[in-house]
C-alpha cells in the first residue's frame, strides 16, 4: 500500500483465463436457402419475438427454413443440462446451418 493518501490499490475485476482461445467457425455469407434453428430459454417474450424474426428472415432470405425453439426445449432451468448436451447431435441430425439463440434479460 502506498503511503500517499491520494493513491489506492487497484484490483482487476476479471479473473485469469481458464480456457484456451478457440477460433470461431466461418460465418455464412447468406441465410438464403439455409436451415436456421431458434433456441430460447423460455423466459422473456420469445413466443412473440421469434415469429417476427422468422417473418423478417423469410422476407430477406428466400428459401430459409426455420426449426422452432420448441423442437429443442428450454436452454434454461431444470432440463438445461440435458437440452444443451443433446444440442450438437440434434443440430447435426437436422442439418441445421445456423442458430439464433434468445434469452430473457
Amino acid at each position: 500500500m502506498s503511503t500517499n493518501p491520494d493513491t489506492h490499490a487497484v484490483y482487476w475485476p476479471r479473473g485469469r483465463k481458464t480456457i484456451a482461445y478457440q477460433p470461431v467457425s466461418e460465418r455464412l455469407s447468406t441465410l438464403e436457402g439455409k436451415k436456421v434453428a431458434f433456441l430460447w430459454d423460455y423466459l422473456f417474450r420469445g413466443d412473440e419475438i421469434f415469429p417476427m424474426i422468422e417473418e423478417g428472415l423469410a422476407q430477406r432470405f428466400p428459401g430459409v427454413q426455420v426449426v422452432g425453439y420448441e423442437t429443442f426445449g428450454s436452454t434454461h432451468g431444470s432440463d438445461e443440462v440435458a437440452v444443451l448436451n443433446a444440442l450438437p447431435a440434434k443440430l447435426k441430425e437436422m442439418e441445421v446451418d445456423a442458430v439464433i439463440s434468445g434469452m430473457g434479460c
